[in-house]
């Protein structure tokens, strides 16, 4: 690709998306203003449904941010992220003629001379491009990963609605500051247009993968030479859906969601990274000798970089509801960034860190969520959370949070559909076993160095 990005953020671009989805958003938002009923009342769902409509109709990255917030508690009402979460990444795909256009751009004329061949149909379209499978010259079975054009413009009007609607959501309910929501969900999504960077972040877990002994996880390789800022070419990992083992015998099911938990605390524990995207088409699940074997993760686009403090602060929060110091989960939370912490607030906080840490301090075999539905997840502790801080708040969410939050509510999720029953303590346990935030700041820096981060 040349150095001159002619789809750098467009105004043209910019201009025609602002007029598809100001009218779309733009409109659902009048109404909630309106009514006055974004916080709830009993038109708040026909007014969430009516969202769900406006962005669901959309190829891009507003659909995705759809998707994310219905997993953050209470960064937009139940209504609303109970209709948001039902969007499915499965925009209509781009035609073949356009494809070409889009792989002329991305590797030259001559790019269809590069691999053995390349599949006219996408085997998946997402939000923000479509895979298509292809095979190498030497064989090899590829995935190529290419973004729709014009996405960094999109990327830029979509953020522009999601600040109205977030600004509405305050003035009407001001319990819960999304300012820094914001800032997160802003940065994460402009990292995932840059797929140089997600070559990066694969290496970056199938380094750690390896360093840390996970076999039962797998990331694909990427290949450099068919690869470019908005064209991804990996080896195609084969898998089935996780869902189809939804029924297997439970120490299958049990396996797949040990690998679950590696794939995400592991990382997390010993280099400060998460994956801030534990979606159901994220994985699949690979088998050898016929049987389920673990986990192909897929997709690298939203990937969390923490600083080893606030690594440090979550195992802190964890050993203080563990052993029942309070001195030790105040200091935690000021860790985060929480500010201003009266009793009340801190009682309030330990209501949703009771909730996430719960199946982490129980030193047994059980299941995440007992008679819990995976998409009710978290919902009654938000809401418990929600309203005692009406009276008490309001509070500003710190932005690191956003991730850890929709970790632990995605892979809980995993955890209900897969009825696992594992002890989580003891998961934990092994994955902080002689944590030091010092340790982790070094582990970082060599493990981003090596990758070019």
């Amino acid at each position: 690709m040349s150095e001159h990005d002619d789809e750098a953020n467009r105004l043209s671009a910019r201009a025609r998306r602002y007029a598809r989805v100001g009218v779309n958003v733009g409109g659902v938002a009048a109404r909630m203003a309106g009514s006055r009923l974004l916080g709830g009342g009993a038109s708040s769902s026909s007014n969430a449904a009516a969202l769900a409509k406006a962005l669901g109709g959309l190829k891009g990255p507003l659909m995705k941010v759809g998707q994310l917030l219905s997993t953050i508690p209470d960064a937009l009402p139940p209504d609303y992220a109970a209709e948001l979460s039902k969007l499915q990444s499965q925009a209509p795909p781009m035609g073949w003629a356009f494809v070409k256009r889009r792989m002329i751009a991305e590797l030259g004329p001559d790019w269809a001379g590069r691999f053995g061949s390349f599949e006219h149909e996408p085997a998946a379209a997402a939000s923000l491009g479509q895979v298509h499978r292809a095979i190498a010259k030497d064989g090899t079975a590829l995935a190529c990963k290419l973004q729709y054009a014009d996405m960094q413009s999109a990327v830029e009007a979509d953020l522009s609605q999601l600040q109205v609607l977030f600004a509405l959501h305050r003035r009407f309910d001001p319990a819960i500051d999304t300012r820094e929501i914001y800032q997160e969900i802003g940065e994460r999504v402009r990292e995932e247009l840059d797929y140089r960077r997600e070559a990066k972040h694969t290496q970056l877990y199938r380094n750690a993968f390896a360093k840390l002994g996970i076999e039962d996880v797998r990331a694909p390789r990427v290949w450099p030479e068919l690869s470019t800022g908005r064209l991804l070419t990996m080896d195609w990992l084969t898998g089935e859906r996780i869902l189809v083992y939804k029924d297997a015998d439970l120490a299958v099911r049990n396996r797949l969601a040990a690998a679950m938990f590696a794939a995400w605390w592991q990382p997390y524990a010993h280099i400060g990274i998460i994956h801030g995207d534990p979606h159901l088409g994220n994985y699949t699940v690979f088998e050898e000798g016929g049987e389920p074997r673990g986990i192909n993760l897929l997709d690298y686009g939203c990937i969390r970089i923490f600083p080893p403090a606030f690594v440090g602060g979550v195992v802190e929060l964890y050993r203080g509801l563990l052993k029942g110091e309070g001195e030790r989960v105040v200091s935690a939370y000021e860790t985060w960034g929480f500010r201003k912490l009266s009793k009340d607030l801190i009682e309030t906080l330990n209501v949703w860190a009771r909730f996430i840490f719960g199946p982490l301090l129980d030193d047994r075999v059980r299941t995440i969520a007992d008679g819990v539905a995976p998409s009710d997840y978290g919902r009654k502790e938000a809401f418990t959370v929600h309203q005692a801080l009406k009276r008490k708040g309001p509070v500003t969410v710190p932005r690191e949070f956003v991730f850890m939050d929709r970790a632990a509510i995605g892979l809980g999720g995993v955890f209900l559909h897969l009825k696992a029953e594992l002890n989580f303590h003891r998961l934990f346990e092994a994955a902080i076993e002689d944590f030091s935030v010092d340790v982790v700041a070094r582990r970082q820096q060599e493990a981003l160095s090596e990758v070019g981060l």
